[in-house]
């Protein structure tokens, strides 16, 4: 391959859980091969329009839509896109001539790989979730490797690709690995000699952990044993702090409970964090692991096929976590799960290292191995 740059392009997209694997591992091929040229390939209806040029990576869009999966005038419609998607993807990837095409998912993943094996161009997958998506198990057929985030996902491909499919893990940011539990205390102002809990409803916040957390602040503020950091999502969070005062808290002045709509900087509640309270994406879920968090996950149960609920049972079999259905939550159970794990420190010190097992610091490597063996 010395005779031309090396060149790679991505394609997965609609929500973040495809698009921010594709951006770090295209950042990994910078890292590796700093004169790498790049091209990722969206939609111009998913998040990647904003995410990917922030990453500084070149993005070309392509009309596209999801389908529904039943026999409709929208199916129709959209299949008709994907084909004619197809087409269009095949003159960019000629155009572009790329040594490995490499996508993480989402619908418009289907038509640029599919264009890619039909020209004979070497193609990878990323699965992010314990329950493969459609187009992954579509495309499992044609490309060189699958990538999985978790082994259990083996199990929903056929026998005939399981020879292709290798459990590489999730990568991770470089900063969750870099800060330090004195350094997340410290971002804090907790105390060395408490416990933490971390609650995430994800983004935009859970309603229903929202409405069990206010039984957890009633029974939590100002203990001694334990500090609390809620991250109630941005659309519920006057909610949550109304419920607050309507019980007579008040919140602003509780030492030991944090409560705020959103946390950019992650990586220092994950650092301190001893148990954690929280929805099920694949990302996160790396996060936690890779700290080595045992968890109490509540999956949002209307994700595409269900499938934050295998990601918590993938890691509910490996002793790391424990599950709660989103239509069982009440504050009564939240709070009976917490306190048991709390008092119950081995319990928790076993959890939390199965929870380390089932980490993938070595991800972002692992991938890059598989690569190597297209560009090198």
């Amino acid at each position: 391959m010395s005779e031309r740059k090396v060149r790679v392009l991505l394609t997965g997209g609609g929500t973040g859980g495809h698009i921010y694997p594709a951006v770090a591992i295209g950042q990994a091929v910078r890292q590796e091969w700093p004169e790498a040229e790049l091209l990722y390939i969206g939609t111009k209806h998913g998040l990647e329009k904003k995410i990917v040029p922030e990453a500084g990576i070149p993005l070309t869009l392509l009309e596209m839509e999801g389908w529904q999966r039943k026999l409709s005038w929208q199916a129709l419609k959209a299949g008709w896109k994907t084909l004619r998607a197809f087409s269009a993807a095949k003159g960019l990837i000629k155009a572009f001539a790329p040594h490995l095409v490499i996508g993480t998912g989402g619908y418009v993943c289907l038509p640029v790989v599919w264009a890619a094996t039909h020209l004979g161009i070497p193609a990878l997958l990323h699965e992010q979730n314990a329950l493969p998506g459609l187009a992954n198990r579509l495309l499992a057929g044609k490309v060189e490797r699958v990538m999985l985030t978790f082994s259990a996902a083996k199990r929903y491909f056929p026998a005939r690709v399981q020879d292709r499919l290798q459990v590489t893990g999730l990568p991770v940011r470089p900063k969750i690995f870099q800060v330090t539990r004195e350094d997340g205390l410290a971002y804090f102002g907790f105390a060395a000699d408490k416990l933490t809990l971390l609650v995430v409803g994800g983004s935009r916040g859970a309603q229903k952990i929202n409405r069990a957390m206010l039984a957890l602040v009633r029974k939590y503020a100002g203990d001694p044993r334990l500090q609390m950091i809620h991250l109630t999502g941005q659309t519920g969070y006057e909610e949550f702090t109304q419920g607050l005062a309507s019980a007579g808290i008040n919140w602003n002045n509780i030492g030991n409970v944090i409560i705020k709509p959103y946390l950019h900087e992650m990586e220092y509640a994950l650092a301190c964090a001893d148990l954690c309270v929280a929805r099920c994406g694949a990302a996160f879920l790396a996060e936690m692991t890779v700290k080595g968090i045992p968890g109490i996950l509540i999956p949002y149960p209307f994700a595409a096929e269900n499938h934050q609920e295998y990601n918590a049972r993938a890691l509910v079999e490996q002793g790391a976590a424990e599950l709660i259905l989103d239509r069982e939550l009440t504050g009564e159970r939240l709070l009976g799960t917490v306190e048991r794990l709390l008092t119950q420190g081995e319990e928790r010190r076993k959890m939390a290292e199965s929870s380390l097992r089932a980490g993938q610091p070595e991800a972002m490597e692992n991938i890059l191995k598989i690569i190597r063996r297209f560009v090198s």
